[in-house]
């Protein structure tokens, strides 16, 4: 992958998942992130090897990478509820089997929602879940990475302070491929200053001091409908929502990122929305 700053978006997959491929390089972006499989069934058909053997192809014909998956909507690897735990960790594990088998770099995942149980419960049941969905899998020579993802701060939900993203990060390191993404709706929401240049600072040394800039190997590109703080996890075109153009300049210019993806999650209202935001990431990145 020749060494250029990766931005992107996520896309569909319909008529087959190489055609992210096509989609990504039609909306201007060098890398991007889909669903494997519907994130909204626990059911889900294994990768064909020709649709893999394709996507590696187009990847490599446009110098389109890292690709990362979204794991599904459904998994919650800290539910008290054992049932749901048990049809989490198989669905992650088909996840983890379904992104090496198509050569992707990356695995994002929503840690779960703890509700029911304590904190520290939860992140207990997160990490031992991980571990069991991915025993016996041999990840030697591979070039993938399990991200966890920082989430809005929802009441419950697990990964809502950096510190917490940091600890299961710490739980995993031994036996799991472990890094981190970073939403930067999900930071703003949560509390977290990324507006204002003295506030930037200050969350760009907390993120130093808990999960650490080399883990962060994504940036969700997101802005936010909500106000900072109001823990509403709702996505914005970039520079039309309150996080705004300035902050998603001074994120993409970051030397700390340089290594990082950035990738859009921005709502499709319009055809042409995706080229839309992959278009003005770019341009504030050469700003």
């Amino acid at each position: 992958m020749a060494n250029k700053k990766r931005i992107g978006v996520h896309v569909g997959t319909g008529g087959g998942v190489w055609t992210a491929v096509d989609r990504a390089v039609a909306a201007g972006a060098n890398t991007f992130q889909i669903f494997s499989a519907s994130p909204r069934m626990w059911k889900a058909s294994p990768v064909k090897a020709a649709d893999a053997a394709k996507m590696a192809e187009l990847r490599a014909k446009h110098d389109v990478g890292p690709v990362a998956i979204h794991a599904s909507y459904l998994i919650n690897l800290c539910s008290q509820t054992e049932s749901v735990r048990d049809n989490s960790t198989k669905a992650f594990r088909g996840e983890v089997e379904r992104a090496l088998a198509l050569g992707a770099e990356y695995l994002v995942l929503h840690p779960g929602s703890w509700k029911g149980l304590t904190r520290e419960q939860g992140l207990k049941l997160a990490a031992e879940s991980i571990e069991k969905a991915i025993e016996g899998i041999d990840f030697a020579g591979k070039n993938f990475r399990i991200l966890i993802e920082n989430t809005a701060g929802a009441e419950f939900s697990l990964g809502g302070k950096l510190e917490q993203v940091a600890e299961l990060v710490d739980c995993l390191k031994a036996c799991a491929p472990v890094a981190v993404c970073l939403d930067t709706c999900h930071v703003h929401v949560a509390g977290y200053d990324i507006v204002s240049p003295d506030g930037y600072i200050e969350t760009m040394k907390l993120i130093e001091s808990t999960v650490g800039f080399d883990v962060v190997k994504v940036w969700h590109c997101n802005d936010a409908k909500a106000p900072m703080g109001s823990k509403l996890d709702r996505h914005e075109h970039i520079g039309e929502g309150t996080i705004g153009a300035a902050a998603f300049c001074r994120l993409l210019k970051e030397p700390k990122f340089a290594h990082c993806a950035f990738i859009a999650e921005t709502p499709v209202d319009a055809p042409g929305d995706e080229a839309r935001n992959v278009g003005v990431l770019r341009t504030l990145a050469a700003g």
